[in-house]
């Protein structure tokens, strides 16, 4: 390529960093450009430098330039940067997130659209607290029609640029079918505010410059060049926005990489990145595709891999540096053995002098962090769980303790405190109070004193049932655990007290992985004889961790690790139903396929020198046990670049190659078997066989022993009589009786039917 002219300007250092593709994208200044800069290929470096050289070169004033970005982290590090190359401070440039820009611009305008420039910004507590107003007005049960369900509905609409007015033929139950009518009621309350929320911040922006051509004259003539960051994750009002404000000079400079776009479930639109050219006619497009960050052997695993994706531009990443070590692949038998194989490497590295917070564990769902997270714990090894809480941490899974510990011990009563709204029980604050006091005065604990006061006729009569029946069910609850294990009590417990139910109902993004982190809370009671036993364990846990200081592992999901780069990066739990996501398969179909292999993608490209990829065979999913079966993406890694290695069997050449399609497909039996692995069955595999077809060795998974009872067998019950086994779960059957219904029972009460 040739190296692009430098105009005016001496050989000043930001130029000389650059290499010839970051050159071109710097200088070409005029028109529309797309720069898609591929993972590790510098884009900040061209972002920070293409603005220094608008205004080295004159081309404009730091008053004409917008420059959007999607995090204030993001803005922090570009005015930083740019405020290091020019010596001076950037304070009061146009220079920051969506949301701060669509703020500071709307403030002169803010009459326009009903407010006044004095306007404040809501947070969600202040927005949910008005939704909840407004269903009360309309009588909505915000039990069956969630404030938080409403909110998160009205957000998307805004997201898309939607105004009340916009929103035709909706056919949602929810909020009684009134939700038009609370948006627009919802909008009418914030100007009476004087308030708008983050989603009003562009959405009014868009109603000012569609509506006053005057204004968007004024912006255009103001910003003569506009630099956007992240542009594969705009949604429709940001790029709609930005159409707007580029409409004047056409001089829109976006940075962004389609491969990378992973924030679809909140409302990034790839379409936006994709359709670039024909949103702006003869706008030029450069690749930015020599990385700096990874490998040649991790890069090529990479690229082979989202070459599987047809919706993307297409770039191939490239490095001048070594090929390095091959990209790692691990069958191992089940999730216990893959956390205790992770933990061993870290040691093994840690030895090896490479420092803790060089390594990074990435999961593809929250719930997964829990196993990782436990076996570090034993082992000492610090760690730090990045972008959101640790497991125990997790606001859910403090209510589900909370719930237990009340369970075990009546007398707790910060657990009642946490519990007795969780979820909403119209318990308020006068209620709270009387119960306080009637426990202060009598000298007992709360459980006991509303256990008393629910016998009197000192509350009124809606509440007295509530805490009647509340306290009726803890009294149900303990005793099936004189009978019942306390990982199934537990499950029934949060299923009866409504707090599953809550999470069912709340149609947020954050809802399913809430749900799913319940499910693992289950299965990791599972591992304990008693639920005492597991309390304790869980506060030394927290204890533990409370501790941490210094190195630490980083520990994180796979959509928290976008922008981050580590020496040596772990992806476990490569199978499929996890990764891909079965929710998103189901859900976006071949688009949310896509997404999913974008984010294995970004997942291997966090890694500069190290990565390894793991998967098991079998997984306590949910508390039932699966044959897993090896995420397809797997399958889409080049041989010649990844390394394989297996725990299961000795024989080394035959467990690298069980896996692969293309030679067990030769064996249709065997595929069936192992496609089906005998998915549902809920007992724990027995360590596998080795057999011998066509001269290399495969494995078949016995689920159970010979003789024993299996899902979809009729048996016969002493008590209640003939049935048909539902579930397994380990030495407890769930069967569904002809008579007596569903019931769970031992498995040594029952006999096969004559």
């Amino acid at each position: 390529m040739t190296q692009p002219a430098l105009s005016t300007v001496d050989d000043p250092a930001y130029w000389r960093e650059l290499n010839p593709a970051q050159r071109a994208a710097v200088v070409a200044m005029d028109g529309a450009v797309l720069v898609l800069a591929g993972a590790g290929t510098g884009k900040t470096r061209v972002l920070t430098a293409r603005l220094v050289h608008l205004l080295t070169t004159g081309k404009a004033l730091p008053g004409q330039i917008l420059a959007v970005t999607f995090t204030n982290k993001a803005a922090a590090e570009v005015r930083t940067r740019i405020s290091d190359m020019l010596g001076r401070s950037v304070e009061g440039w146009f220079l920051g997130t969506f949301h701060s820009l669509a703020a500071r611009l709307l403030r002169p305008h803010a009459e326009l659209v009903g407010l006044k420039p004095s306007f404040t910004i809501l947070d969600e507590d202040d927005q949910l607290r008005l939704i909840k107003q407004l269903c009360e007005a309309e009588n909505i049960d915000d039990k069956k029609s969630p404030p938080r369900v409403i909110l998160s509905v009205i957000s998307r609409w805004k997201d898309r640029g939607l105004l009340p007015e916009d929103v035709r033929n909706e056919t949602s139950q929810l909020a009684n079918g009134k939700l038009t009518k609370l948006y627009a009621q919802y909008q009418e309350r914030l100007r009476s505010l004087n308030a708008c929320d983050f989603g009003d911040l562009l959405l009014h922006q868009l109603t000012i410059l569609k509506n006053h051509p005057d204004v968007l004259a004024a912006m255009h003539n103001r910003f003569r060049y506009i630099l956007v960051d992240e542009y594969q994750d705009t949604n429709v009002a940001q790029y709609l926005w930005l159409r707007l404000l580029a409409q004047g000079h056409h001089n829109i400079c976006c940075v962004g990489d389609e491969d990378q776009s992973i924030y679809g479930w909140r409302g990034a639109e790839i379409g936006n990145i994709l359709r670039f050219e024909e949103d702006f006619p003869g706008a030029q497009v450069i690749r930015l595709e020599q990385n700096y960050r990874s490998t040649g052997n991790i890069l090529a695993a990479a690229s082979h891999l989202i070459a599987n994706n047809r919706m993307r531009l297409g770039k191939t990443l490239w490095t001048s540096a070594e090929p390095g070590e091959k990209v790692h692949v691990r069958t191992l038998w089940d999730g216990e053995e893959e956390a205790r194989w992770v933990a061993d490497e870290v040691e093994a590295l840690q030895r090896a002098k490479i420092p803790l917070n060089e390594m990074a564990v990435m999961v593809r769902a929250g719930f997964q962090t829990r196993q990782f997270e436990e076996r570090f714990i034993t082992l000492g090894i610090p760690y730090r769980v990045l972008v959101g809480a640790r497991f125990y941490e997790r606001q859910e899974i403090r209510d589900a303790l909370a719930y237990l510990r009340l369970l075990a011990a009546p007398g707790d009563d910060l657990a009642f405190e946490r519990i007795i709204n969780a979820p909403k029980r119209g318990i308020g604050p006068a209620a709270l109070q009387q119960l306080y006091n009637f426990a202060r005065e009598a000298q007992i604990s709360l459980t006991e004193a509303t256990a008393r006061l629910v016998e009197t006729d000192e509350l009124k009569p809606k509440l007295r049932s509530t805490l009647r029946s509340l306290m009726e069910s803890f009294v149900h609850w303990r005793e099936l655990l004189q009978t019942m294990s306390h990982a199934d009590v537990a499950q029934i417990v949060l299923d009866e007290s409504g707090y599953t139910g809550m999470w069912q109902a709340d149609k947020s993004p954050e809802a399913p992985g809430r749900l799913d982190n319940l499910k693992e809370f289950v299965s990791a009671l599972a591992e304990f004889d008693t639920l005492p036993a597991f309390l304790e364990h869980v506060s030394l846990v927290l204890e533990a961790t409370e501790r941490s200081v210094g190195e630490q592992v980083s520990l994180m999901t796979l959509h928290g690790a976008k922008g981050l780069e580590f020496d040596i990066v772990f992806l476990p739990g490569w199978e499929e139903e996890i990764f891909p996501s079965r929710r998103a398969l189901e859900e976006n179909g071949g688009q949310g396929l896509e997404e999913e292999r974008r984010l294995a993608y970004v997942g291997i490209t966090r890694s500069k020198a190290r990565a390894y990829i793991s998967h098991v065979a079998n997984r306590h999913l949910h508390g039932s046990w699966i044959n897993a079966l090896p995420s397809r993406f797997i399958t889409e890694l080049p041989d010649e670049h990844i390394e394989k290695r297996s725990t299961i069997s000795s024989n080394t050449h035959s467990s690298s190659n069980m896996w692969q399609k293309e030679h067990i497909e030769r064996i249709p039996t065997l595929w069936q078997q192992l496609q089906a692995g005998q998915r549902g069955q809920n007992r724990l595999p027995t360590r596998p066989k080795v057999t011998e077809i066509e001269g290399k060795s495969y494995e078949i998974k016995p689920i159970r022993a010979e003789g024993a009872v299996n899902v979809g067998d009729r048996i016969f019950h002493e008590k209640f009589g003939y049935g048909i086994v539902k579930r397994i779960d380990h030495d407890k059957l769930e069967i569904n009786f002809e008579k007596a219904g569903l019931k769970k029972v031992m498995e040594s009460f029952v006999k096969p039917a004559k």
